[in-house]
């Protein structure tokens, strides 16, 4: 099983060829109060549990979170950036919400080849993100990857 470096100037991205069962990669990111503002400008999910410290007490979670697609974000930061990289297209995703991320948590995405399917030049992953080792997300995407021809 290998472990894939973080994105910089100099990665190359991974071709269909080049990837194994068993080969990871991460991304992580502390979540700050100005990432949760943007998100919310950007998507238009102004849901007060992510927005108002008042509303968010009243709630199960007593606190304001991130919003979940934010951190899954950072799943597609890992495929788009560092594994496969660049030319790698979404083609499915799936989730399972598991706990909530808060502002100062810092958040691990990692994926994992788990699959091909040869024909079509897919590739499918194992997802996660996770908050000091605790799974706050899980689930597996399957990405078209692009060929050395």
């Amino acid at each position: 099983m290998g472990v894939a470096p973080q994105a910089s100037a100099t990665n190359k991205p991974y071709f269909f060829e080049d990837l194994t069962t068993g080969l990871s990669a991460t991304f992580s990111k502390t979540v700050i109060e100005a990432d949760i503002v943007a998100f919310a400008a950007i998507s238009g999910d102004t849901n007060p549990v992510h927005l108002d410290a008042a509303y968010a007490a009243t709630t199960i979670f007593k606190q304001r979170i991130a919003h979940g697609m934010l951190s899954v974000g950072f799943i597609s930061a890992v495929f788009g950036t560092i594994m496969p990289g660049p030319g790698a297209i979404y083609v499915e995703q799936n989730l399972k919400f598991k706990a909530p991320v808060k502002i100062g948590d810092t958040v691990t995405a990692r994926v994992e080849v788990t699959g091909q399917i040869p024909d079509k030049k897919f590739v499918i992953f194992k997802t996660q993100c996770l908050v000091n080792d605790k799974v706050v997300i899980d689930g597996d995407a399957t990405l078209m990857v692009p060929t050395r021809g």
